[in-house]
């Protein structure tokens, strides 16, 4: 069987589809295979990284990649999932070919006020959001 193409997209690529790409992947990477890109691609969120090296998943070393660059080399996707608020969601780019445009909104890491710790435990209610929505896509498909 054929993997299904899978791009997630959010403002900097910074933490929540980061977060997207590393569970689908890790969870169904027999089906799938995720990647994952910014609107204005920024550096990894340190809060990203460090909760889901909670769950074991070790995404220190990944790139924040530009969506519009993907979008120029003529890369298709079967589906572009936004994890962004909806109004940066519509900047998304449509890819060509049959894509299919799916919206997931979560609250931004980067955003968060508060200490360390705080915005720990808001980044892991946001990583576990995440991975249950993940795992809802793979069960529907």
């Amino acid at each position: 069987m054929k993997k299904q193409k899978i791009l997630f997209v959010c403002v900097h690529n910074s933490a929540r589809s980061q977060m997207a790409e590393a569970f689908l992947n890790h969870l169904a990477a027999d089906r799938f295979e995720a990647q994952s890109a910014g609107l204005e691609p920024g550096t990894l969120n340190p809060l990203a990284v460090a909760v889901m090296s909670e769950l074991g998943l070790d995404i220190s070393g990944n790139l924040t990649k530009d969506v519009f660059s993907m979008f120029k080399q003529g890369k298709v996707f079967n589906s572009v999932i936004t994890v962004c608020d909806g109004a940066n969601a519509e900047r998304c780019p449509i890819f060509p070919g049959i894509t299919k445009r799916l919206h997931w909104g979560f609250k931004d890491p980067a955003a968060l006020a508060g200490t360390w710790e705080e915005k720990l435990a808001t980044t892991r209610t946001i990583r576990d959001e995440i991975k249950a929505q993940v795992e809802r896509f793979i069960a529907e498909q």
